[in-house]
């Protein structure tokens, strides 16, 4: 039996000479764990001119759905009409791929689960802006992580969110409120236009967000599910819709190729 095609988008990192395209293996994991499906990697191709060179339409029309993972860079802010903080850690070449594929995916009705930068990603994405430093804003937690800390503590539950009645969390997961893992240290600003936020921190800070006119299942989410996914009822229920909906995309394209 066939198995759904994940794309994984890659971030770039130079080691000596080379660049190197990568994602966390706790993605990959995620999507045979929790999904049954297989990911592939997306690699951040561009031109001497930071200009994307793929085929985003080609690429669309082999995959079954698209997962946008976490990474250590940031998205960078004169995307959403901000001057960048000295020491910044970017990613222009994965931010060429995420802006462009991002509307093509949900546009072309192709699956799309956004984690971590991933949030961010969507959120510029579709004209929204970000806090670069969330934890200098008057009210806000710092929801970075102590990277001292065992990987089991900067990924366990830190604080509480509350989900949009009857929005799209809420019904996969059948409850108001959460407990999420909090690794990050931008945060959503305002939000991208036709976006409707789905779930909200203890704080105030907008933690996931879809946009409702989609073709398919879309979701960003601020938190990592993809952390020990089997053992978190929440989490998975976030991977079984994804699940659900790539597996579907799959039969229809199917389908349409008889």
């Amino acid at each position: 039996m066939s198995k759904p095609l994940i794309g994984l988008v890659c971030e770039v990192n130079q080691d000596g000479l080379h660049p190197y395209h990568r994602v966390s293996e706790k993605y990959a994991r995620a999507v045979v764990d929790a999904m049954g499906a297989v990911p592939v990697l997306i690699p951040a191709l561009t031109n001497k001119d930071n200009q994307l060179d793929m085929d985003i339409d080609a690429l669309l029309s082999h995959l079954d759905g698209v997962l946008l993972p976490g990474g250590y860079s940031n998205v960078e802010p004169h995307h959403y009409g901000q001057p960048s903080r000295t020491g910044t850690f970017h990613d222009k070449a994965r931010d060429a791929l995420t802006l462009a594929l991002i509307p093509k995916a949900i546009t072309c009705g192709v699956p799309l689960l956004a984690i971590c930068r991933g949030f961010q990603e969507m959120n510029v994405a579709y004209g929204g802006s970000l806090h670069q430093h969330v934890q200098e804003v008057e009210g806000y937690h710092d929801h970075r992580e102590n990277k001292a800390d065992a990987i089991e503590v900067q990924y366990g539950h830190s604080h509480g969110i509350t989900l949009t009645n009857k929005g799209l969390l809420q019904q996969l997961y059948g409850k108001s409120e959460a407990r999420v893992n909090s690794l990050h240290g931008q945060g959503l600003l305002k939000l991208g236009d036709g976006l409707r936020v789905e779930a909200i921190s203890d704080d105030g800070l907008v933690e996931a967000l879809t946009d409702p006119n989609g073709k398919s299942f879309n979701l960003a989410v601020q938190w990592h599910p993809e952390y020990q996914v089997t053992k978190d009822d929440f989490y998975q229920s976030i991977f079984s819709a994804f699940a659900v909906a790539c597996n579907s995309h799959m039969q229809t394209k199917a389908v349409g190729n008889l």
